[in-house]
């Protein structure tokens, strides 16, 4: 077969594979539609031909009305391009109302965010608008290992000047129950002072930007596959005992929570990723629907954040 006539036919299917992507409510921007396209095409990376670039703007401007976007990055490009992400949409939240509303998650999201507290972001945001909430955490000492607080502390929080007081951790000295049923107060408290804002279709607090990883498993904060915790739908904040990851013990945000946020971020890196991201994203045999399928704010944006190893399988 001709080189020509190779093109034509591998274009084709690079088409027809990101059509039916769409359908799962996926939006494939220019640097993911490039790598994966440079693979189909059996190009070298450096080579981009102009025929590539016209498919490109066709199907990013076809991506334009899905909900959610897909980036896939190599080193520190992840890394620069979330922090540039977290940044703008700080200016945003605190120019338009006076705030930023954060949600932060354990594992290695504080390496992800590790371009944030540097030049030029660390002189130039307005760190005292922030207000720091986690998506879920462990009922353990806040000095333990295992603690999101701590990995946030000495990742992160540490080297901006956010005030204390604007830094909402759990109350880990309770039982599993009386954190959540605190945190969920405390978080209500926050919506009465128009701190948080709250979703005008669900009722549930909306807040600025959730940013979440994903286990292997295709677990988001601490809802894990097959556990009830995945179905509650009237609770702010639920928690668990049994965790199948330990510590057992834990407090989450719901999903109605999670999906009423005006923007959320999936960050997932690595190989052991490779197979939940291709079951949420990509074509799988994987009949069950994972947690992280089920991330889809309401009225808000998703993207996601990946690196190569994570959307090999894609």
């Amino acid at each position: 077969m001709h080189g020509r006539e190779v093109l034509r036919r591998n274009v084709f299917h690079l088409i027809r594979a990101y059509k039916k992507s769409t359908h799962r409510g996926v939006t494939c921007s220019v640097p993911i539609i490039k790598h994966f396209a440079m693979r189909t095409l059996f190009l070298p990376q450096h080579q981009s031909p102009s025929t590539l670039k016209g498919i490109s703007v066709n199907l990013t401007s076809m991506a334009e009305t899905n909900k959610a976007a897909v980036e896939v990055f190599e080193g520190d490009d992840l890394a620069v391009a979330l922090a540039k992400y977290v940044a703008d949409l700080s200016n945003k939240f605190t120019s338009e109302r006076g705030a930023f509303t954060v949600c932060l998650s354990g594992g290695s999201m504080m390496e992800n965010l590790r371009k944030l507290p540097e030049p030029p972001y660390l002189d130039s945001l307005e760190w005292s608008k922030w207000h720091v909430f986690w998506v879920d955490d462990r009922v353990v000492p806040k000095t333990r290992e295992d603690s999101d607080y701590k990995l946030a502390l000495d990742g992160f929080l540490c080297k901006v000047p956010i005030p204390m007081d604007n830094v909402h951790a759990i109350n880990e000295t309770l039982s599993p129950e009386g954190a959540a049923d605190d945190y969920e107060r405390r978080i209500k408290e926050l919506v009465d002072k128009n701190v948080i804002t709250l979703s005008p279709t669900s009722g549930f607090p909306k807040f600025d930007l959730i940013l979440l990883g994903m286990g292997p498993d295709g677990h988001v904060a601490s809802l894990f596959p097959g556990r009830p915790q995945v179905q509650e739908n009237k609770r702010w904040v639920t928690f668990i005992k049994d965790s199948p990851k330990p510590p057992p013990e834990r407090i989450t945000l719901t999903f109605p929570v999670i999906n009423a946020c005006a923007y959320a971020a999936l960050v997932v890196t690595g190989k052991n990723e490779a197979d939940a991201v291709q079951s949420a994203l990509g074509k799988s045999e994987n009949l069950v629907k994972l947690p992280v399928a089920m991330v889809s704010p309401s009225e808000g944006e998703l993207k996601w954040f990946l690196d190569k190893d994570a959307a090999s399988k894609l």
